[in-house]
């Protein structure tokens, strides 16, 4: 999976600028606050570059994100590290650092990325694991009813900076009988000062989710289901939600 994700990495942040990252930790901050998280330690799993945890620690919370990706740390830590910010490589699905925090959160679907029952099962164990009594777990996730209604389709999404410019080709292909979609990319990586170009083939394999499934499986980690959600909305799931956003509770 670090593989992926390596690759992934050089590209990442200018696929991704629209992202409204502010807009999105102030809601994650409303979800924690709405039940009793107002300050204090947060750990991020799949923390990515760093975005979130950036704009977290601007909020006030200190954040200790962790990531399968070496090349996606070593861009978090250039982004800058701070008393309230830290991030390390590790494995979502068995880290274990030997504190404990007052919340939890994993966003940008990691949720998804864990394909198998044991990947899931193993992330929801570690979020529990490093959550005092009490603590909240906020993540996000595919929502099968929505994506079963409106399937992924293939897409071309064309980008450029200084640096470079990116043209990248998603096609997908669904695997119904266990619940995942395989998100095969197509990346061309030109440089812009020397016209050079690179080839990247990717997949991506992505698992979509009921909350049948999710709140058992919270419940078998430790932790009971407090709401399930759009997510950056407070509208109920139904069959148009492709984004779900899950906040828990460690019992």
């Amino acid at each position: 999976m670090s593989d992926v994700f390596d690759a992934y990495a050089a590209y990442y942040d200018l696929l991704y600028r629209d992202k409204d990252y502010p807009a999105e930790a102030q809601y994650v901050q409303s979800l924690l606050r709405r039940h009793g998280v107002k300050d204090g330690e947060i750990l991020e799993l799949g923390c990515g570059t760093g975005k979130h945890a950036e704009q977290l620690a601007r909020l006030g919370y200190s954040v200790h994100g962790i990531d399968i990706s070496p090349s996606m740390i070593d861009i978090a830590r250039r982004r800058g590290s701070s008393d309230l910010v830290r991030f390390d490589v590790g494995d979502a699905r068995s880290a274990r650092l030997n504190q404990q925090f007052n919340a939890a959160i994993s966003l940008f679907h990691v949720a998804s990325y864990q394909t198998t029952n044991e990947d899931l099962a193993g992330m929801l164990a570690t979020a529990a694991a490093h959550l005092k009594t009490g603590g909240i777990f906020v993540f996000d996730f595919w929502y099968e009813p929505g994506v079963l209604t409106d399937p992924p389709t293939e897409r071309v999404k064309n980008l450029k900076d200084e640096v470079i410019e990116v043209v990248r080709t998603a096609k997908p292909k669904f695997h119904p009988n266990d619940n995942v979609v395989d998100v095969n990319y197509n990346v061309t990586v030109k440089q812009r000062g020397n016209g050079v170009s690179s080839q990247i083939e990717e997949t991506h394999r992505m698992r979509y989710l009921f909350l049948p499934e999710l709140r058992y499986m919270l419940q078998a980690a430790g932790m009971e289901m407090l709401n399930a959600g759009r997510w950056m909305s407070d509208e109920n799931l139904d069959l148009r939600s492709w984004q779900a956003v899950v906040t828990a509770r460690r019992t």
